[in-house]
């Protein structure tokens, strides 16, 4: 073959080749820059990988099956252009109906195998995927339900949602559709590739030139589509942050008539998603076409070579190119091609669900900062007996909120924690529950250290009512039982009469079956804090925390509360955080702090007469009551 004939090719890989060195180039540039532009893994693929396949472990025997139903689909896409090749080659020379027949009757039955088995292959996927997915849910609901305060605190209520949410569907997407595709279009190319090279190996060496740019083109896509897709994922979980954030605090927008900055915030947040949206299809938009080029580029190559005279059975490198084998073998280079693009597709889709399972995993891998020790003990039965020896804590280190604090309270005993904002009242009541773990000295329930007690045992024996009360949606029932269905009717309402929340409940056209909006906004604060008392009550605990419990109620609740307040100091120890000091005279015990030390303790006529900062708070308050009541 003289240097003039293979020109056209020579052109054709010079062009090929200007556009690999330029990838090369941004693929370079890239790298050296990735810290510059956000570009930041954590996670290696395999690593991830590895985990995800935790979640496939328990359904090998159904992804084997799937295997083989796989096998049995992609027999069309291997024999269909031999079948077709050897139809040609029958049809240009004197054939026979019946042989003709026998063909498409082959061609056809193996379409509708390969129909059938994709079918199956697709309900089985599925189901699995399904279950693949409430188990991953579960596991990062559960993990963030392990979480303490502290940690709950630090990250944004939309940023977890898209975790166990959106997240979750994109990884799903991965075992019903990727994995199995993946493989399949791997499976598609070996055995294409094994056809052509039996049929013709002259012109499959001349496919292969294409394959090492198509690998280049591949790993350079690899690079960028991963960034891309992590910054669509920042983006959106930037984006439902704000809208869980902002649309919670709606009210708050509206009465400070910032409607237009908070719309231009989120303009801002939806231009940014949107240049991500614009950078990732850009990126995909570069690399199927150069893939498609290379596709087209053997096309041209195999009717080059074809035209050039070695179509009528002339011999090249010992191997004839009849018509029959050109049919075929550009029904073969589709078929080679074809699972290329879809792999670069599905590899696209596959950086999303890595870049998802990363950020779950990131969420899977945050240590909760209060867990049981390994010798931790069952409570079967709490006092009440609480005692606080020379406890420091510290939100945030150095900056002490409590600073060597020691007490004692005596079971059934009512005690309270006065003193201004800051002071370190409720931070006191959290540490009891071990909502936080302080940093030195010891807190003993019924003389047992409560590191020593599990964490959930601990919480049973203790009831909670605090100042913003919250409700979830339902009904009244199920927002005093938790879906406890242990609790009976009657229990409930039992509990709901003894703590006058039956005021408001039996004026309801429902009862206890009275719908629940999100938050509880269809009550009024005081009828919330009664239902808060009422779903305490009734589970019985044996120390009842109030923080703040009677601040925000008007004068004719506030009597029903007090009321509900007095009646509740006969069933256990009750520790209670109040401003308003006329909630607590009764108390057993009243301890003051201010700026997390204990100033003074006792009851309320003993700290009368001491004349000091129990009563400068007191007469500051009779004051503001005579003033208020004229």
């Amino acid at each position: 073959m003289d240097l003039y004939e293979v020109y056209p090719l020579l052109v054709l890989g010079a062009i090929i080749g200007v556009f690999s060195i330029a990838f090369v180039v941004a693929y370079v540039t890239m790298k050296n820059k990735k810290e510059a532009i956000g570009f930041d893994r954590h996670m290696k693929d395999s690593e991830i990988l590895v985990r995800l396949m935790r979640y496939a472990k328990p359904y090998i025997p159904q992804f084997l099956l799937v295997g083989l139903i796989m096998l049995v689909s992609i027999a069309y896409d291997i024999l269909s252009p031999l079948l077709i090749g050897k139809i040609e080659k029958v049809l240009s020379s004197g054939f026979e109906m019946s042989e003709l027949l026998a063909y498409i009757i082959v061609y056809a039955s193996i379409l509708l195998i390969s129909l059938g088995a994709t079918y199956l292959q697709s309900i089985i996927l599925q189901k699995i995927g399904q279950k693949i997915l409430s188990s991953l849910r579960e596991d990062t609901f559960t993990h963030i339900e392990s979480l303490s305060h502290g940690q709950l605190n630090s990250m944004p209520v939309g940023k977890l949602v898209t975790r166990v949410a959106n997240d979750t569907g994109a990884i799903s997407m991965m075992f019903t559709n990727l994995f199995v595709n993946l493989i399949k279009n791997c499976f598609i190319i070996v055995g294409v590739f094994v056809a052509m090279l039996c049929l013709n190996y002259m012109l499959t060496l001349m496919v292969l030139c294409f394959v090492p740019f198509i690998i280049l083109f591949t790993v350079i896509f690899r690079k960028f589509s991963r960034r891309a897709y992590r910054r669509v994922k920042d983006c959106t979980t930037d984006i439902n942050t704000f809208l869980s954030e902002n649309l919670s605090g709606m009210k708050i927008t509206q009465v400070f008539n910032r409607e237009e900055r908070k719309a231009a915030e989120f303009e801002e947040k939806n231009r940014n998603l949107g240049k991500a949206k614009h950078k990732q299809i850009f990126v995909f938009g570069i690399f199927r076409p150069m893939v498609y080029m290379l596709y087209i580029s053997s096309i041209m190559a195999l009717f080059y070579l074809s035209g050039m005279g070695y179509i009528t059975e002339t011999e090249f490198l010992g191997q004839a190119i009849t018509a029959d084998i050109l049919v075929s073998f550009y029904m073969y280079i589709s078929r080679f091609f074809n699972p290329i693009q879809n792999l670069a597709e599905q590899f696209n889709w596959m950086q999303s669900a890595f870049a998802s399972a990363e950020k779950i995993f990131t969420v899977l891998d945050i240590e909760p900062d209060v867990v049981d020790e390994p010798d931790a003990i069952e409570l079967d039965h709490v006092e009440g007996d609480i005692e606080f020896k020379n406890v420091w804590f510290a939100y945030n280190e150095g900056e002490w909120v409590l600073k060597d604090v020691s007490f004692k309270v005596n079971a059934k005993e009512t005690v309270a924690f006065v003193g201004s904002t800051g002071s370190g009242k409720t931070t006191i009541l959290g540490l009891i529950c071990r909502n936080y773990d302080i940093q030195k000295g010891e807190i003993l329930i019924d003389g047992i250290n409560i590191r020593k007690i599990k964490i959930s045992s601990l919480r049973r024996h203790f009831g909670q009512m605090l100042q913003d009360v919250f409700l979830f949606s339902g009904t009244i029932r199920s927002n005093i039982v938790l879906r406890d269905d242990s609790i009976t009717d009657e229990e409930v309402m039992k509990t709901c009469d003894y703590v006058n929340a039956t005021h408001f409940i039996n004026k309801l056209s429902k009862g206890l079956d009275e719908e629940v909006r999100e938050r509880g906004n269809n009550f009024s604060a005081g009828q919330r804090q009664l239902l808060s008392f009422a779903r305490t009550i009734v589970h019985k605990p044996a120390v009842m925390i109030l923080d703040e419990a009677t601040a925000n109620i008007d004068t004719e609740t506030e009597i029903l509360i007090q009321d509900s307040l007095e009646k509740m100091m006969n069933i256990g120890t009750m520790l209670i955080v109040a401003h308003r000091l006329s909630t607590i005279q009764h108390a057993d015990k009243i301890i003051v702090l201010s700026h997390g030390e204990i100033v003074e303790q006792g009851n309320h006529d003993q700290l009368l007469k001491l004349r000091g900062r129990y009563y400068d708070l007191y007469m500051l308050q009779f004051k503001k009551n005579q003033i208020a009541n004229g």
